[in-house]
């Protein structure tokens, strides 16, 4: 995500070139479909400038999240097979690469065994950008403790005596990206994505989820709403498109900026 006069991110053509590496942005995810829905839009847009986006999907979301699969009788090692697949070509959809945990969800248990394995993650990936699930929802537990094992691991993985493979990583930005219910979970949209020009990518890798396809519609829904906040915030000039589409994030830390834009 870039803002105010930040250069252009450098492309897969850069690389090729011997130009400057890509940029890297990691994805930490309770569930298998959480990273579709709620920052779909954000990793199409890195991928197509050619950035590195790796997403750490900790759970299959297949106790708490697969309703349909369990009341067609299936088990839990059908269940777990059926959302990692739909995971994977979602990913695949989006142009990220997705790696699985299998934690076990609800509950999902913040460990120091877990935490452990995100900072190898951190320290493989390098991330420029970090994406993650804000610290608060009532209604889901499992989105809390994977926002405190994300936080955690980046702050691990910069500490020069913290034991593990690879080199320490500076401190990228966090955004939270938006939860299901965001009244209930004090999230407030203080940054507004524009989407639009990978919206139908976004769709096609929500179309993956045959498990949660009740919430295809939502989601459309919802990107149409924070467009038009998008457009009212962004002025009437800059040539956004008529029906602009967008995500919602919020900041845990401060923005960094040479220039107030």
């Amino acid at each position: 995500m870039t803002h105010g006069n930040a250069p252009a991110s450098p492309t897969l053509e850069d690389a090729r070139a011997g130009g400057p590496p890509s940029r890297s942005t990691l994805v930490v995810t309770a569930h298998a479909g959480d990273f579709v829905w709620r920052a779909g839009g954000a990793i199409a847009l890195a991928a197509a400038r050619g950035e590195k986006v790796t997403i750490a999907c900790l759970t299959f979301g297949e106790r708490g999240e697969s309703a349909k699969a369990w009341r067609e009788g299936k088990k839990l090692d059908e269940i777990k097979a059926i959302r990692r697949d739909e995971a994977e070509r979602a990913a695949a959809a989006l142009g990220a690469e997705v790696r699985f945990f299998d934690a076990g969800d609800y509950p999902l248990v913040a460990t120091a065994e877990l935490t452990d394995k995100l900072v190898e993650v951190y320290r493989a990936t390098q991330p420029d950008a970090v994406l993650t699930h804000p610290t608060e929802d009532p209604y889901n537990g499992d989105h809390p403790a994977a926002n405190r094992m994300a936080l955690e691991a980046r702050v691990l993985a910069q500490a020069i005596g913290y034991p593990g493979e690879g080199e320490i990583i500076g401190a990228p930005p966090v955004f939270y990206f938006e939860p299901h219910q965001p009244e209930m979970s004090g999230f407030k949209p203080e940054v507004l994505l524009d989407i639009t020009a990978v919206w139908d990518t976004k769709r096609r890798a929500m179309e993956c989820l045959g498990a949660q396809r009740h919430l295809w519609d939502y989601y459309t829904d919802l990107a149409v709403r924070r467009g038009v906040q998008l457009k009212r915030n962004a002025g009437p000039n800059l040539g956004l498109a008529h029906k602009t589409m967008a995500e919602a994030y919020m900041r845990p830390y401060p923005q960094i900026a040479k220039e107030l834009a």
